[in-house]
């Protein structure tokens, strides 16, 4: 056995821990700077010699999480040119025909990397999946629309790292047949993205969304009404060129600025219905419909039969949207007089609140508030995934992870189940507490190796009707339809 593996564009040396060997930061496309700063992915350049690959890599261009979800989420920001890299860790590089796993990662599309504690591949690779991490260009880089350059860029970043994946993984004893693509949160959107996109066809062959969905993809002229936003703030052309000429990090600056102007003001006149509505009034700068990577939205395509021979899993957690409420304190300031107000600003028809109290006596308006737009920005996205994929002649299955955390109240919210998926409950202790359950985690760990290796996690898919698999709740492992009232509110 070796530390050194051969790949494509050169050998690199990794380290071996406990039969794990990891082999970190390994470059997938050329540096993004310069001209290439808003250019679609260019081969990585060869190198002579050996490389170090025992240090993750830079990371895309990003800022902090603002308070209080920096308390919450691990996040580090290392800047480099060469942040189109991906880590890959394996139990043998000599090794034959393993199964793949590719983990995209969340952030609304402006943040994460690979480099986040939480995604460290080792439990996959103990227990036989080649697991592979990947950065993408965020924010204005990765997916503004801009005159003289490709849309979806970091789409195309994705696409790319995974067509590495097709040509290098056997050196690391992956089988490039039984490639599994998973994300959550927006890397669940990019995942549901890359499903729909006849670009990606053929280089995976099993796919996870976790708190995903797939609407989340701009019309081109919506898309286009964003550049025009953030052009007249600069004072600059809508063109590649003239946003190529400006610094990096007034570039950040402005990305930041836009962010908070749209939370503040999503008047549909501005910025386009599509971006109001699939960005859920919040993401601004996410997959446009460019009629190349993306041909139609997503959900539609899915409907219409692509990705028919790619098994999907797809879920969310029971109280996502707590993690955005709570922490914030906007739960505990919503009243029964202006939770009216809220709903409606959502578009939401204010009597939803009396289904949802009463399925919950002792809720606060807030609590009631965060269980609406659970089922509003996640629940009901991902239910209608599984159910475009089932019209589309594929095959669908759904999971709910429902431990609630004893921190801060926030319950079984946003992000609280990577940990558990990657079981590294070891370094999650801000979301989870610090007596988080080991034995849920090697159950829903154990479920995504399963289903990496067989297709088959465990329990059966979406048919005449919805069994779901509930993930650290009470009573039965399996549900039919759950809160199936409160889901009619939002589809059929």
């Amino acid at each position: 056995m070796t530390d050194t593996v051969q790949t494509g564009a050169g050998a690199v040396r990794g380290t071996v821990t406990d039969g794990v060997w990891a082999f970190l930061g390994i470059p997938y496309a050329a540096a993004p700077v310069g001209p290439a700063r808003f250019a679609a992915p260019a081969p990585a350049p060869r190198w002579e010699g050996v490389r170090d690959a025992t240090a993750p890599g830079p990371t895309c261009p990003q800022s902090p999480y603002a308070a209080p979800a920096a308390a919450l989420l691990g996040n580090v920001i290392e800047p480099g040119d060469e942040c189109l890299n991906l880590s890959v860790w394996t139990p043998d590089p000599g090794a034959s025909a393993l199964p793949v796993m590719v983990w995209i990662h969340g952030g609304a599309f402006t943040r994460g990397s690979n480099r986040i504690e939480s995604y460290d591949g080792r439990a996959f690779a103990r227990d036989g999946v080649v697991l592979v991490s990947v950065n993408y260009r965020l924010g204005i880089p990765g997916f503004l629309s801009l005159d003289g350059a490709p849309d979806n860029r970091g789409l195309l970043d994705q696409i790319a790292a995974l067509r590495w994946v097709q040509d290098n993984i056997r050196a690391f004893g992956g089988n490039p047949d039984n490639v599994t693509v998973f994300g959550e949160s927006a890397g669940g959107m990019s995942v549901a993205a890359l499903l729909a996109s006849p670009a990606a066809t053929g280089l995976f062959h099993r796919a996870v969304v976790q708190s995903g969905n797939a609407t989340a993809a701009a019309d081109v002229e919506d898309a286009r009404r964003v550049t025009a936003v953030l052009a007249g703030n600069l004072g600059v052309p809508a063109t590649a060129a003239a946003f190529g000429a400006l610094d990096p990090g007034r570039l950040q600056s402005a990305q930041d600025d836009l962010g908070l102007e749209l939370a503040q003001n999503p008047d549909p006149a501005r910025w386009g219905a599509s971006v109001v509505q699939r960005g859920l009034g919040v993401m601004s700068l996410f997959p446009t419909i460019d009629g190349e990577v993306l041909t139609s939205l997503p959900i539609d395509a899915l409907a219409a039969g692509a990705g028919t021979d790619v098994p999907v899993l797809a879920g969310t957690t029971t109280d996502e949207f707590r993690f955005f409420l709570v922490p914030t304190g906007i739960a505990a300031a919503i009243t029964a007089d202006t939770l009216p107000f809220v709903l409606h600003r959502y578009g939401i028809d204010p009597a939803t609140a009396d289904l949802y109290a009463g399925h919950r006596p002792g809720a606060t308006p807030g609590d009631v508030l965060a269980a609406i737009l659970t089922d509003y920005a996640f629940r009901s996205g991902t239910v209608a995934l599984a159910d475009a994929i089932v019209r589309g002649g594929g095959t669908a299955r759904l999971y709910e992870f429902a431990w609630p955390s004893p921190v801060q109240d926030l319950r079984a919210c946003h992000a609280l189940e990577i940990a558990f998926v990657f079981d590294r409950l070891d370094v999650a202790h801000r979301l989870t507490g610090d007596r988080p359950p080991q034995s849920l985690a090697d159950e829903m760990h154990r479920a995504w190796v399963q289903f990496a290796t067989t297709g088959d996690p465990g329990w059966a898919p979406v048919g005449a009707s919805r069994p779901v698999r509930v993930f650290g709740g009470e009573g039965d492992p399996v549900v039919t339809d759950p809160r199936s009232d409160e889901l009619a509110c939002w589809i059929g």
